[in-house]
């Protein structure tokens, strides 16, 4: 009789062999702020040892700098406001630390601690051979057969395809994710019941930049871009409100700190031009609303584009900008570079360039485009049918009446 081989597997750590891998992607001693990266070292290291496997660190530092950090800095530039998680997972753990699994520690598969899951299952992972994907606008419909999807996990409030939206297909069939089928109270459990008490007092989530941890961030950012003084200016009488060090520390939707007001007033646009920063006194304010937007070249995880896109130009489905945003019904309407122009059956707060517009259909995550443009807000239409009617009310009052 003989012995099945033993599948190999590592595990970016968060029946097989498996290996713990701790990243390094940020070097504490870039900057001046607290970086939590070497306790997190540790407690992935006590992890590895309480379960009795090997583990490694690598450092993808370089890499991390040149393909996510620097682009968070110039999309701050341009007067966006990035998402680098989801570049993190598309450039460094779906591409570099999955090569160094496969190339370095002849890894089958990998696995990460995403709630997500694949159309695949766990056996067929291992049976998946690498495609190397074609060059050009699209990939070849007819070349890239059987592909994976990407779906939703069963814990619906931690899923995390929003953050997977943009990786590969080739990574999509070598990745297994545990969790995927289970809830985040179950997975407490488990760990409660290993004995791995000093991961379960550590915080929920980070909520800072990918990596990098929680800090002051406007700090952090001028650290590294340079102070560009600019007025808050009201979006509703143009009047300057006030002043700030930079548009790249403010985002659409965020409070503005207004010296001297009492009352809240939010940031509804921004002009990289002038260094203006617009802002309304209300949070549900009209200028804070649209219903339009395009983005750039959009990336399709299963299938580009979509069959039913391809052959209509347009496509319904749901989207969503915000991890854990409720999803919106929403037509796509496809552009010859790839780019989709997006219409939601209703207006949404807070609609920002440079954040990623995630597709979903049922259960299915279709894939994600950067945010480039906006269309104009409620506020803004609902100012250019006053202007138009008063116009028309104008025009009829110069009309003579008919003697």
């Amino acid at each position: 009789m003989l012995a099945a081989a033993r599948r190999h597997v590592a595990c970016a750590v968060s029946g097989y062999q498996v290996t713990g891998i701790f990243m390094k992607n940020w070097d504490p001693l870039d900057e001046q702020g607290a970086c939590s990266i070497d306790k997190d070292c540790e407690d992935a290291y006590r992890v590895c040892q309480k379960l009795d496997i090997p583990f490694h660190q690598v450092s993808y530092v370089k890499e991390y700098w040149n393909e996510v950090f620097s682009d968070l800095l110039k999309e701050y530039e341009l007067g966006r406001t990035p998402n680098p998680d989801i570049v993190c997972n598309k450039h460094i753990k779906f591409n570099y630390f999955l090569h160094y699994a496969m190339d370095n520690l002849g890894a089958d598969a990998i696995a990460t601690g995403h709630y997500a899951r694949t159309s695949l299952e766990e056996e067929e992972v291992f049976q998946q051979k690498h495609i190397k994907r074609p060059q050009g606008l699209f990939r070849n419909r007819f070349e890239v057969r059987n592909t994976v999807k990407l779906l939703q996990g069963a814990d619906l409030f931690k899923d995390q395809t929003f953050f997977l939206s943009q990786i590969s297909q080739d990574a999509l069939r070598k990745t297994i994710f545990p969790l995927g089928d289970l809830t985040k109270s179950f997975v407490k459990k488990i760990a409660a019941e290993h004995g791995l008490h000093h991961v379960l007092k550590k915080k929920e989530a980070c909520t800072g930049v990918c990596f990098i941890g929680e800090r002051n961030f406007e700090k952090f950012l001028l650290e590294y871009l340079e102070p560009q003084a600019g007025n808050f200016v009201s979006i509703e009488d143009k009047k300057v409100m006030g002043t700030h060090k930079g548009w790249f520390l403010y985002t659409i939707g965020q409070r503005a700190r207004l010296a001297g007001l009492k009352d809240a007033w939010f940031v509804v646009d921004k002009d990289v031009s002038t260094g203006d920063i617009f802002v309304a006194p209300s949070t549900d304010h009209p200028a804070l609303y649209r219903d339009l937007l395009r983005t750039n070249r959009v990336h399709w995880i299963a299938e580009e584009p979509p069959a039913e896109l391809i052959r209509d130009k347009m496509m319904e489905c749901l989207f969503r900008c915000r991890h854990q945003m409720a999803l919106v019904p929403c037509v796509l309407t496809l552009n010859q570079d790839g780019s989709v122009w997006v219409t939601l059956v209703k207006p949404e707060r807070a609609l920002t360039p440079g954040q990623f517009a995630v597709f979903y259909k049922g259960d299915e995550c279709l894939g994600s485009g950067k945010i480039l443009r906006l269309g104009p807000s409620v506020y803004t239409l609902k100012q250019g049918k006053n202007r138009e009617e008063g116009a028309k009310k104008e025009e009829v009052g110069k009309i003579e009446p008919a003697t």
